[in-house]
C-alpha cells in the first residue's frame, strides 16, 4: 500500500484537572523531518511522541501540536526551592550593598518574598502527571492511527493516478515502435536515394566512405534502445507500485529516467508523428512526476 506524504488528523482530550487539543499533519519533503510543539513540563513526553512519530512516519515534514491546559485554581501552591535560595542570595548581597552605602533597607516579609516571581510553584506532581502521561501517550497512537488511515486512503487514489498514466505511457510507447519502424524503411529509402544522387553527380567522390557516413547517420536517428528502456520503465514502476511501502524516492528516479528517455526521442526523431508522440510522453512523463512528489 502507498502513503501520502501529506495528511492531517485532530483529537480532542481530557483528565481532570487537564483538557488538551491535538493537531497532527504532514506536508512533502525530501526526507523524514519531525516538528513537535507540546509542554515541556510532561516530563518524557516529548521523546516518546518522536519515537511514535519516527515509527509512524518514513519521510515528510511532520508537525505535531499539543495543547494543554489545566483548570484554574486545581493544584496545591509548592516552594520552588532552587528559586527561592536564588532569590534570597541575591536579596542578601543586595542589603550588603546597600549597608556598604549607608542605606537602610526595610525588612523583607515571608508574604513579600512569597510574592516574588517564582517561588511559589502551582506545579503537578508526579501523582498528576504520571496518569496524564500514560494517556496522551494512548491519545497519541490513535491519533497517529488516524493521521496514517488518511494518508493511506490519499495513496491508494495516487496509485490509481499512476497506474493510468503508465497504461497511457505504455500505449504511447507503443504508438512510437510503429511509427519508428514505419519510419525507418523511409529513412533508409530516403538515404538510397540521396547516396545514388551524390555518386552520380560527383567525380572521384569515395563511395566507402560516404556509406559509412551514412551509416554512421542512421545508427543515430534509431530510437529503438530508447523504446525498450520506456517499456522496461513501465514494468519497473508496476512492480514499485504492486510492492508498495515508502517508494516514493525510488519513483521519483524513476521518472528521471523516463525524462531522460522522452528527450532522446524526440532529439532522434526525425519524423513528425514520432515527434509528436515524443512530447505527448514528456507531457504524461511531467504530469506523473507532479504525483510522483506526494507518494512517501
Amino acid at each position: 500500500m502507498l502513503h501520502s506524504m501529506t495528511g492531517f488528523a485532530s483529537a480532542t482530550g481530557n483528565l481532570a484537572p487537564y483538557s488538551w487539543s491535538w493537531e497532527l499533519r504532514a506536508v512533502n519533503g525530501k526526507g523524514q523531518d519531525l516538528r513537535l510543539r507540546v509542554p515541556d513540563w510532561v516530563e518524557g513526553l516529548e521523546p516518546q511522541l518522536r519515537k511514535k512519530l519516527a515509527a509512524g512516519t518514513q519521510r515528510g515534514t511532520v508537525t505535531l501540536s499539543l495543547k494543554l491546559a489545566r483548570e484554574e485554581g486545581v493544584g496545591a501552591l509548592r516552594v520552588n526551592s532552587a528559586h527561592l535560595n536564588a532569590m534570597l542570595g541575591a536579596l542578601s548581597q543586595i542589603e550588603d550593598a546597600a549597608m556598604n552605602v549607608g542605606v537602610s533597607l526595610a525588612p523583607s516579609k515571608a508574604t513579600d518574598i512569597a510574592a516574588l516571581r517564582g517561588v511559589l510553584d502551582a506545579s503537578d506532581n508526579e501523582e498528576t502527571l504520571t496518569p496524564l502521561l500514560h494517556t496522551l501517550l494512548r491519545e497519541a497512537d490513535n491519533l497517529i492511527a488516524s493521521f496514517n488511515d488518511m494518508r493511506a486512503e490519499e495513496g491508494r487514489a495516487l496509485a490509481d493516478v499512476l497506474r493510468g498514466q503508465l497504461d497511457e505511457i505504455e500505449g504511447l510507447t507503443a504508438k512510437a515502435q510503429k511509427c519508428a519502424t514505419a519510419r525507418q524503411q523511409e529513412t533508409c529509402e530516403t538515404l538510397k536515394r540521396n547516396l545514388d544522387r551524390l555518386l552520380d553527380n560527383a567525380d572521384g567522390l569515395d563511395e566507402a566512405r560516404l556509406t559509412q557516413e551514412l551509416a554512421l547517420i542512421a545508427v543515430k536517428s534509431d530510437v529503438t534502445e530508447e523504446i525498450d528502456r520506456l517499456a522496461a520503465h513501465v514494468v519497473a514502476a508496476r512492480e514499485l507500485l504492486k510492492g508498495g511501502g515508502p517508494v516514493g524516492r525510488k519513483l521519483d528516479f524513476l521518472m528521471q529516467e523516463f525524462n531522460r528517455e522522452a528527450n532522446t526521442l524526440c532529439a532522434k526523431a526525425q519524423n513528425t508523428d514520432l515527434t509528436r508522440i515524443g512530447l505527448s510522453l514528456k507531457a504524461l512523463i511531467d504530469q506523473m512526476r507532479e504525483q510522483v512528489q506526494n507518494v512517501e
